[in-house]
């Protein structure tokens, strides 16, 4: 996406927020959202589903009224996968485009670089989707908070799911940056702690984001004659990755695999019956998981809005515009010091329940959802999930990490 097609994007976007509703004062300044995610190459269905719970939100806001009685604007930005660009971004978004908060980032790596420039910008930045730990530990500070699960929270239940199965020969293949270490750094962590008799293999695998070519990984895994294998590579790299290891006879094997962000609705759309049935698939949110009325609601809208599920990018950029409008009205003020200093310890409700960002880092305390493949939901056309466990946020996450000084 280039950059005349995200200025067409921010002008549609304010217009639609501008015009929602009757009940926002046509004459106020919008209040200003500066959102950065990838918009481009392999993994920009993430954006695209980020930027549509972003409309949806701004849009039932803007109908009832706004925010203070201003309306809700949004302004897109592509991080490209790369943190320079992504710092460019927020910069721009800042000074130029004068956003009042920021939130965004897909990629760890990205978060790790763009993090420590937050108290420079002096604005609050919400992530919906990056995990690495680091940025609600050593690298915290107080304008970040998170969402949405992070490596900690979802390698721990990877475990238990890993540790029922019985398996006891544990290897990996992940993406070779701070998302793919950190995930199998964690999951063996916490799979020692659950089940002491397992093993960590040696022979693991690092392809880099956005490698076409996965054969030689699949190859020497299947070699290597693993128990189970964690699988952390996500968006269009799964897509590659799964269509490959079918060809390579990968699921046909006797050991258990695990995705640790299978359940991505976006990668479930790609692949269809591609995706075999019985693997296990981690995921954020999965919008059968949660029966309560307001996660109906934005499943029904959303389905009725863009004809298909929503993926849990979209579900937690839709929170995030939620958590904003909660803090700026209990700061009662649009100011970035005042906002950052309302979303301490704010909790909300969310599609999943009951949210809070837990005071001593900012990290919501949220578990993830794991499931088993079933067969398809001709519906939605992805794979349903079996054997569907929620796990709950205030058990599965570690204290807050002593290098977390804000």
């Amino acid at each position: 996406m280039n950059r005349k097609t995200f200025l067409r994007t921010a002008m549609a976007l304010a217009i639609a927020g501008a015009l929602a509703g009757t009940n926002v004062q046509a004459n106020q300044e919008p209040i200003r959202i500066g959102a950065i995610y990838l918009m481009s190459g392999s993994a920009a269905t993430y954006g695209k589903f980020a930027q549509q719970g972003i409309e949806q939100a701004i849009e039932e806001i803007n109908a009832a009224g706004g925010v203070l009685g201003r309306p809700l604007q949004v302004l897109m930005e592509d991080s490209q996968g790369k943190a320079a660009t992504a710092i460019q971004a927020a910069r721009k978004l800042v000074y130029q485009d004068k956003a009042d908060v920021l939130m965004g980032l897909d990629s760890s790596g990205v978060a790790q670089g763009l993090v420590p420039v937050l108290p420079e910008l002096r604005k609050p930045f919400i992530i919906t989707h990056a995990a690495t730990p680091d940025v609600t530990g050593k690298l915290c500070n107080k304008y970040t908070y998170r969402v949405s699960v992070n490596v900690h929270q979802n390698m721990n239940s990877a475990a238990e799911v890993a540790a029922k199965t019985g398996k006891k020969r544990w290897t990996t293949i992940g993406p070779d940056y701070a998302f793919g270490h950190q995930s199998w750094e964690f999951f063996g962590k916490y799979l020692k702690e659950k089940h002491p008799d397992a093993e960590l293999m040696s022979e693991v695998a690092f392809p880099r984001f956005g490698a076409e070519d996965f054969t030689p990984f699949i190859d020497s895994v299947m070699a290597s004659n693993p128990d189970g294998v964690l699988i952390s590579v996500w968006g269009g790299d799964m897509v590659n990755f799964v269509r490959q290891a079918n060809n390579r006879g990968f699921f046909d094997q006797d050991f258990e695999v695990l995705f640790t962000v299978g359940a991505a609705t976006e990668v479930l759309t790609a692949l269809g019956e591609q995706l075999p049935e019985g693997v296990w698939v981690g995921t954020r949110y999965w919008y059968g998981a949660h029966d309560n009325e307001l996660n109906k609601k934005f499943v029904a809208d959303y389905k009725q809005r863009y004809n298909a599920p929503p993926s849990y990018n979209a579900e937690g950029a839709y929170v995030a515009v939620y958590a904003y409008k909660a803090a700026i009205e209990k700061a009662g003020k649009v100011d970035g010091d005042a906002i950052a200093a309302a979303l301490k310890g704010l909790e909300i409700t969310a599609p999943t329940g009951a949210l809070k960002f837990r005071e001593g880092d900012n990290q919501a305390l949220i578990g993830p959802t794991w499931g088993k493949t079933g067969p398809m939901n001709t519906e939605d056309k992805i794979r349903s999930l079996t054997d569907v466990t929620t796990f709950d946020g205030q058990k599965i996450t570690p204290p807050v990490d002593p290098e977390c000084k804000q």
